[in-house]
């Protein structure tokens, strides 16, 4: 059962909303590839914020992910994309419902 995540807290850019959205409905098929993230979940909370949420077994694994396709992705696009740098905040899970 995962024990580790992250909650990551995202400010769009007036005007950029839409590719905010865009940016990480494809950031999911890097997070596919990666076997140590056991969920992962990007959703809006209104017109320009935005968060993910991802769950880990391991600390390597999420050390891995921090370190991966999707924060090179965020580094590369972020000037263009957000009006403030992520918010990456690290959680120590206290219990999860996951399929089986």
């Amino acid at each position: 059962m995962p024990a580790y995540g992250f909650f990551v807290e995202f400010e769009a850019r007036e005007g950029k909303e839409g590719d905010v959205a865009r940016f990480l409905v494809d950031a999911e098929k890097l997070v596919d590839a990666e076997p140590g993230t056991l969920a992962w979940f990007a959703f809006r909370l209104g017109p320009s914020s935005f968060r993910i949420f991802d769950a880990f077994e391991t600390e390597d694994d999420r050390e891995a992910h921090l370190q991966g396709k999707v924060r090179e992705e965020i580094e590369a696009r972020g000037d263009e994309l957000f009006a403030t740098p992520p918010v990456i905040t690290p959680v120590d899970l206290l219990a999860t419902k996951l399929p089986a």
